[in-house]
């Protein structure tokens, strides 16, 4: 039996054996082997759920061939192509708009079809050529196409380049950075500014570190309380129920300045006891200056501070001196110079740290012995300070803020004035204490003699002293006679000075010339008592 002929060839046409026209049947889709899929180009990332999957090119037309759009209405019509030029390998986002860039990267550019060229590209779903460009993004960029931001790059604000905000360049914002981080813009250049902080990567780096240097030029804060909340919280406190037995006020100020050096001595760190300390007073017509460590300091505190505790009954810290070998006798240890000498020298006194503990419980066993004083104990004269002890309890608070002005500023520290209430007791001191001072100063020929002779409680010539600021007042310091009544009447100069800086001077830490911050009035009884003021002042 002959095969038939296949149909458009001739009988007897010679030439090679044609498969049969009619393709064998296909095996059902479940049964084809996976098609391989196409690499994906370098910086293409995956397509989308629910973009239209692309069509491949006709076989057989070479690298010029083109897709056919394929539309409802008329599905064989040939649409004409629109140019597109070759895209340009994206750049990579910014480090800090990395997470951004991928976004618009996934939805802006689909999978190329396998097989395609560089010409093939075209933009997915465009069946028909269109003029009309894509919508901008959020970015003020575009997605398709070759027009700028193609490939889903985030549009970066370039030197020169004009900037997404309107009415501002590159250069003018960036100018702007400075006022910007000061918070000194208006509100438009401050919505500039911020517009193009999310576009340009450099100028928010640069906004970044000009906030975190703004934030240095803020003055430090004070770590340090209030002075005057230990006393508000006690007086509260003793407000709802009164002390069984109270404190008396004349050792109140020496109650809260121990209890503020206390405070600054256990924050300090076992380096700064031995950090080097000035000590200055005013001795005769002369500044003295001495170096001590600030545990020394404390011993020294330590020492004079044992004059008050020998008054109230309570154990002299030197008494353990004369027990050492040649050591001197107590009955000898007055003065409050040679008493810190003799302890510095002595193998009893601590040393660093352990010099805090043997001052902390003496301040506070002086303060029970206070509080059970009564007014004769009061009135009783301390020896070495020829004061009463009311008097020489609030000597010894002076001394102590003096000392602990001196050791903060040994160790960077600040440490306010005391409160004004306190300090008003402590400068009144200073001056019921200048009419004998200025005595004495006249005996030893440092000072001039009376102009007039005065008798005890008659009125006498005076100089006015007004001290101004927290906790000052107005005080008339008797210059003939200490025993003279002082008062307005027989006033022949006046001095005014701050409250803190007059405190200064007594310590031996001003200049008596260079003190006062104004005077009028006799020029020899000023000097003579700001002098004298300058003197009272010891180590």
């Amino acid at each position: 039996m002959n095969d038939p002929q296949e149909p458009g060839r001739a009988p007897g046409d010679e030439g090679p054996a044609r498969g049969p026209l009619i393709p064998p049947p296909r095996s059902a889709a479940d049964d084809r082997p996976p098609r391989a899929r196409p690499p994906r180009p370098r910086g293409v990332p995956s397509p989308r759920a629910g973009s239209p999957p692309p069509t491949a090119p006709p076989s057989g037309t070479g690298d010029r061939a083109r897709r056919r759009p394929e539309r409802a209405d008329h599905a064989d019509a040939v649409q004409p192509l629109r140019p597109v030029p070759t895209p340009v390998e994206p750049e990579p986002p910014e480090p800090v708009q990395a997470a951004a860039a991928a976004e618009r990267w996934t939805d802006a550019v689909p999978p190329e079809p396998a097989g395609a060229s560089a010409g093939d590209r075209r933009p997915p779903g465009d069946s028909e050529p269109s003029t009309a460009q894509a919508p901008p993004d959020d970015t003020g960029s575009h997605r398709a196409g070759g027009e700028p931001g193609a490939g889903g790059t985030a549009a970066r604000a370039e030197p020169g380049r004009p900037s997404a905000a309107a009415g501002f360049d590159h250069r003018v914002l960036k100018s702007l950075l400075g006022a910007w981080a000061l918070a000194a813009c208006s509100a438009q250049e401050t919505a500039a500014v911020e517009a193009h902080l999310t576009d340009c990567a450099p100028c928010a780096g640069e906004a970044l570190r000009l906030r975190d240097a703004v934030a240095l030029l803020h003055p430090e804060d004070n770590l340090d309380l209030d002075p005057r909340l230990r006393s508000r919280v006690l007086e509260g406190a003793l407000g709802r129920r009164p002390a069984r037995i109270p404190i008396p006020d004349w050792a109140e100020p020496f109650d809260a300045e121990t209890a503020r050096l206390d405070a600054l001595l256990r924050d300090m760190a076992d380096a700064e006891w031995r950090a080097p300390v000035r000590l200055r007073w005013f001795e005769g017509e002369r500044e003295h200056s001495r170096t001590a460590t600030v545990a020394e300091v404390i011993a020294h505190l330590t020492a004079v501070d044992g004059l008050l505790a020998g008054q109230l009954g309570l154990p002299d810290p030197l008494a353990a001196l004369a027990d050492e070998p040649g050591g001197p006798p107590l009955a000898t240890l007055v003065d409050p110079a040679r008493r810190t000498e003799a302890y510095w020298r002595s193998a009893v006194t601590p040393e660093g740290r352990l010099v805090h503990g043997p001052w902390r419980e003496q301040t506070h066993a002086l303060m029970r012995g206070a509080s059970f004083a009564d007014a004769t104990a009061a009135e009783r004269e301390v020896r070495g300070v020829r004061l009463p002890l009311r008097d020489a309890f609030l000597d010894r608070a002076f001394e102590c803020w003096t000392h602990a002005v001196d050791i903060a500023d040994a160790v960077d520290y600040p440490h306010p004035a005391p409160e004004g209430a306190h300090l008003r007791q402590l400068i009144g001191l200073a001056a019921r204490t200048l009419p004998f001072v200025l005595a004495d100063r006249r005996r030893a020929g440092l000072a001039a003699q009376p102009r007039h002779l005065s008798v005890a409680g008659a009125p006498g010539r005076t100089l006015h002293l007004e001290v101004e600021g927290s906790g000052g007042g107005d005080w008339y310091i008797a210059l003939d006679n200490p025993t003279a009544d002082a008062g307005p009447e027989g006033a022949v100069a006046h001095v005014a000075m701050d409250g803190v800086e007059f405190c200064q001077l007594v310590a031996g830490h001003v200049s008596p010339l260079d003190a006062a911050a104004g005077a009028e009035g006799d020029p020899q009884a000023i000097r003579d008592v700001l002098f004298a003021t300058a003197s009272m002042s010891r180590l």
